[in-house]
């Protein structure tokens, strides 16, 4: 498997500026999705630099009604303690994300359980996948929820991502998405809900995409806060590299 790194992750948005120092991604379908509206720098700014495209960006979103500025810093680089001083001090939340790769033939061997049926998503199934991320998504609020079924819709139109259901004794009970490139494969969106958990779905949703595509480097982005990444590294999922995020949400 190539060497993996950040640039192989999915970006859902464009590009709606670039030059040396950063990427301006926008997503006008769904303004309220903060991981499609924001700002990946290149190079690590400096506190005037960064300020200068905080002002950028807080602009940009206020004519479009948006309520958020989020900021990533360069691959495998912290900032430095002069910006995570200043972050702090504006209220920013502050957090990194953490890139996963397994060959598919190092997952480990998953039991059989009947009671546990994947399926991909098609036509007949699709209200199913539906409602149960509507359901999982209300915690964001009911307009993100709304918005994020009529995402659901265009994904499952795009050839490129493959959306999987799991059940478990018959109910809808967890779900994966799978973004295919031509040397990798990316399991995003990963969830089980929250009653059907510790009965090994999310095992069996990670091993039906490692069967799927043998063939193919299966990659993963991982909050590095949360405990789920301690299972992949279980899992035999090896790490290749950090990055870190700032994000804050304006109340006026």
């Amino acid at each position: 498997m190539k060497q993996i790194t950040f640039e192989d992750i999915y970006t859902l948005g464009k590009i709606a500026a670039e030059n040396t120092h950063y990427r301006h991604i926008h997503y006008p379908e769904m303004l309220i999705r903060y991981d499609s509206n924001f700002i990946e720098f290149k190079t690590l700014p400096s506190l005037t630099e960064f300020k200068e495209v905080e002002k950028y960006l807080r602009d940009y979103h206020l004519k479009r009604g948006q309520k958020h500025v989020k900021f990533y810093f360069p691959a495998n680089i912290k900032p430095t303690e002069e910006l995570i001083a200043y972050l702090t001090d504006m209220g920013y939340e502050i957090g990194f994300l953490e890139l996963y790769a397994i060959q598919p033939k190092h997952f480990p061997s998953v039991r059989n359980n009947p009671d546990i049926d994947i399926q991909v998503v098609t036509d007949k199934n699709l209200e199913v996948l539906l409602d149960l991320q509507y359901q999982n998504d209300l915690e964001f609020g009911s307009e993100f929820a709304k918005q994020k079924a009529n995402l659901i819709k265009r994904q499952f139109e795009d050839q490129d991502i493959q959306q999987v259901l799991a059940f478990y004794k018959g109910s809808p009970a967890g779900y994966v998405d799978v973004i295919i490139s031509n040397e990798t494969v990316e399991i995003d969106n990963l969830t089980v809900d929250e009653s059907f958990r510790n009965k090994g779905i999310g095992s069996r949703l990670q091993k039906f995409v490692m069967d799927s595509f043998p063939e193919k480097g299966v990659i993963l982005v991982a909050d590095g806060e949360d405990t789920p990444r301690e299972m992949y590294k279980k899992q035999n999922y090896k790490y290749q590299g950090i990055k870190y995020e700032a994000q804050k949400i304006y109340q006026d």
